[in-house]
Order: C-alpha cells, then sequence, then structure tokens
C-alpha cells in the first residue's frame, strides 16, 4: 500500500535524478551534467523499512528564463500540490543563492512538509557548506551524496518519518475497480451509470472531480468498489491544459485498484494521453479492461466496432491482453458487458495454478518446440511454479538465464494464456538459474 507521495524539488543539475534513482534502486531518471534535462516528472515506487511511498522527480527550478522554465515550473507545481512531503535537494558545492532561496519561498507557501537534502557533500572541504542552508528556514539539512549513496538512509529514515496519517478502507472480500483516463471521457457518468444514482459529479467542465471517491456496492450477489478517479487536471490552475502532466491521482486510485478501466472517448478517438494513463497501470502489473465510452454518439455501420478495435489493438499493443468493451454511461448500454470483463480480468489476475499442472504444460511445450541456441548456449527448462497472484508471477528455473531468448519468453507466455486463459491480466515471467 502507497503510503505517501514524495516530491524532489531543487534547481538544475544538483543532482536530483542520482539520489531519486539510488532511492528506487534503477536508472530511471536521465543523467547528465547539463542542466534541464529532465524536464518532465517522473513517477516510481519505492520502499524503505517495509514502507511504501510513490516518488516524483521533477525539473531544475531556476529564476532565469532558460529553455523550458516555464513548464518546468508547472510541472513542479503540480508535484507540490500532489505530495505529501517535498524534498529539496541543494547543492552542497555551490552553496545557498538566490534561486534556493526563491525556491524555498515556494515551498513555505505550499504548507507541506519539506525536507532539506544538501547533495554533493562527498569529502570533508564542502562539509561546512550544509550549514548555509539553516538560512533557508526549513528546518536541520540532510548532507547526501547522491553519487556515494552517504546519508541516503538518513533521509529516507526522516522521509518514513513524516509520512501522513492516512487510513484506506481495504474492502476485503470486494473487486476494486477504478476508470482512469483523461478528462472529460465519462469516468464519473459511468460511475453513475453503474450504480443507479448521481453518486460523482458530472460535468463537462474537464477536471469536476477532485478526489477519489470510493462506492462499494453489491451486484449479482458479488461486492464492488468503485473508485472514481480525480480530474487528471486541476480546474481554475494555469497548468491545467498540460493533460499528459497531471496522472498522479489516477496512480493512487491504480494502486488500490484490482482492475483498472482505461476509459476512452469513443466519438473523440484515440490520444496520446491515452496510452499515457494506460501505461501506469500496465507497469503497476494491474488487470485492464479497455472501456470505449460514448458509443452511442459515434456514427456506425457494421465495420465501425470491428475497426475500432483494430486500431486499439494497434495503439495498445502493451495490453494485448485487455478485453475491450463498447459503453454508453449516457443511455446505460451494455454496462452488462463491463462487468463481465471486469469479472474476468479480476479472476485471470488473482488466478493460481498448481506446481504439477503448470510443469505439465510447460513440458508439453518445450518438448514440442525446443528452444534454440542464444548467447552461445541452449536453454534447458528444468521446472516452474508461480510465486504470487496479482499479477501471475512464474518463475522458470533454466540452466542459465542468458539463454533465454525474448522471443522464446514470448513463445511460453503464450502457450500459458493458451492453457489457463489470464485474459485481462499481465503475466509476468522471471528466469532463474537452478543454483539461485
Amino acid at each position: 500500500m502507497i503510503e505517501a507521495v514524495v516530491a524532489f524539488i531543487g534547481k538544475p543539475n544538483v543532482g536530483k535524478s542520482t539520489i531519486f534513482n539510488r532511492i528506487i534502486g534503477e536508472r530511471k531518471s536521465i543523467i547528465e551534467d547539463t542542466p534541464g534535462v529532465t524536464r518532465d516528472r517522473l513517477y516510481a515506487k519505492a520502499s524503505w523499512l517495509g514502507k511504501e511511498f510513490r516518488v516524483i522527480d521533477t525539473g531544475g527550478i531556476e529564476l532565469k528564463d532558460a529553455p523550458f522554465q516555464e513548464l518546468i515550473r508547472m510541472q513542479a507545481q503540480i508535484a507540490i500540490e500532489e505530495a505529501d512531503i517535498i524534498v529539496y535537494i541543494c547543492d552542497g558545492r555551490s552553496g545557498c543563492d538566490n534561486d534556493d532561496m526563491y525556491i524555498a519561498s515556494l515551498l513555505k507557501r505550499s504548507k507541506k512538509k519539506v525536507i532539506v537534502a544538501v547533495n554533493k557533500i562527498d569529502d570533508g572541504s564542502k562539509k561546512n557548506n550544509i550549514y548555509d542552508f539553516y538560512s533557508l528556514g526549513l528546518g536541520d539539512p540532510i548532507a547526501v551524496s547522491g553519487i556515494h549513496g552517504v546519508g541516503v538512509g538518513d533521509l529516507l529514515d526522516e522521509i518514513i518519518k513524516s509520512f501522513p496519517n492516512k487510513e484506506y478502507e481495504d474492502y476485503e472480500g470486494s473487486v476494486r475497480f477504478s476508470f482512469i483516463g483523461r478528462p472529460n471521457v465519462g469516468k464519473s457518468s459511468l460511475t453513475n451509470a453503474i450504480l443507479g444514482e448521481d453518486r460523482v459529479i458530472v460535468s463537462n467542465i474537464e477536471g469536476t472531480t477532485r478526489d477519489a471517491i470510493d462506492t462499494p456496492f453489491t451486484r449479482d450477489g458479488v461486492q464492488y468498489v468503485a473508485i472514481d478517479t480525480a480530474g487528471l487536471k486541476k480546474k481554475g490552475k494555469i497548468f491545467e491544459s498540460i493533460d499528459k502532466y497531471a496522472a498522479l491521482r489516477a496512480l493512487s486510485a491504480i494502486d488500490r485498484s484490482d482492475v483498472c478501466c482505461i476509459v476512452i472517448d469513443g466519438k473523440d478517438g484515440i490520444k496520446e494521453q491515452d496510452k499515457h494513463v494506460a501505461g501506469y497501470a500496465h507497469e503497476a502489473g494491474k488487470a485492464v479492461v479497455i472501456v470505449v465510452n460514448k458509443w452511442d454518439a459515434v456514427v456506425k455501420d457494421t465495420h465501425t466496432m470491428a475497426a475500432m478495435e483494430k486500431e486499439i489493438r494497434n495503439e495498445f499493443k502493451f495490453l494485448s491482453y485487455a478485453e475491450i468493451v463498447f459503453v454508453s454511461a449516457l443511455k446505460n448500454e451494455r454496462i452488462d458487458t463491463l462487468f463481465k470483463a471486469i469479472t474476468t480480468s479480476y479472476e485471470s489476475a488473482t488466478k493460481r495454478i498448481s506446481t504439477s499442472v503448470l510443469n505439465d504444460v510447460l513440458l508439453e511445450a518445450v518438448t514440442r518446440t525446443p528452444p534454440v541456441e542464444f548467447n552461445g548456449g541452449i536453454l534447458r527448462v528444468l521446472y516452474a511454479n508461480q510465486v504470487s497472484a496479482q499479477p501471475p508471477y512464474f518463475v522458470l528455473f533454466v540452466n542459465d538465464p542468458k539463454y533465454m531468448h525474448f522471443s522464446y519468453q514470448r513463445f511460453i507466455e503464450n502457450k500459458l494464456r493458451e492453457a489457463f486463459g489470464f485474459e485481462g491480466t499481465p503475466i509476468v515471467i522471471k528466469c532463474r538459474s537452478k543454483k539461485e
């Protein structure tokens, strides 16, 4: 469970991305010496001492009118508003300057918890520079070295100590699903159609829904929870036109959902932001249903639905496992097909396969289509087991993982789907050597 959202803010070239990558344990952010390289907000999950949180890396803020600076400030402002905790990264080599004071004033106005981390304290000669940053008026600075990892543990300790007290209902035994997508595609209208009441405010003004709303209900004897996500833009803000950068609230709903319904406007067609948001659900390992809403408003012939399905499959190749349903929230049409897809996807995501049955299927697959030589050797699949669900996670014990070609792994995935279904859910396959 994600317990907090942490935003990294600072000037260009202070090492935010280095610390960000060290905390999440992978090289997800671009690291270059050129100021202003990280211009988009980057999201990732992190954990420390059993606590999970989401981190946001932002572009560098500065006073001068550098390229992309207006856009960077807008993105950073989104991150500040959405975060529970702000980590303000400063440069311990250059000391405190006017840009630092300017950013500090912005952070004070946010009324959020701010932790000052002074980076690049790599040796004793720069250690005294940390005292300059007390002048920011944001509490005791923490000395860190993103490159060497010094002080990062202390920073993480301070982060988790500052977590807000958030309480979410677990809704154990219920199927939790959310509608995610760009503004004004009909997410709230779908929720209302499902519930048969105006539980969520519906408006043509983009960004009307500001908070996630959980609604438990029962349908055909099954307990569900509809998580209606906040709009992907904030009404009345200067940055509300930057659609693709306003997905953080949707991420919160994705984290708490068993099934994510990607809502597309059938009349407007597929937009780039649809793929951007869908990617978060896929990367989170969630079961997915693609919902084409407003189908009543589409001028159709006998080939329209098939053509739309083909376009979706082409544009959302990474969601090849997802079911596609066509509905009209306005006219309450084909809602039953949506629930069938949600139920199928949930059952697939929670499915567990016994080790004996799994290995029977795997043995038949590799016997009929044995692997060929790759990377100087031939793969031998010894046995497999499923280690977890949501998503189904399989470990293949092999003679050497480097002999596994990606196309053969895809072949095995296809065979598992052919044998066990798994409609609507991603599956994970990892190879390990027998020694591991």
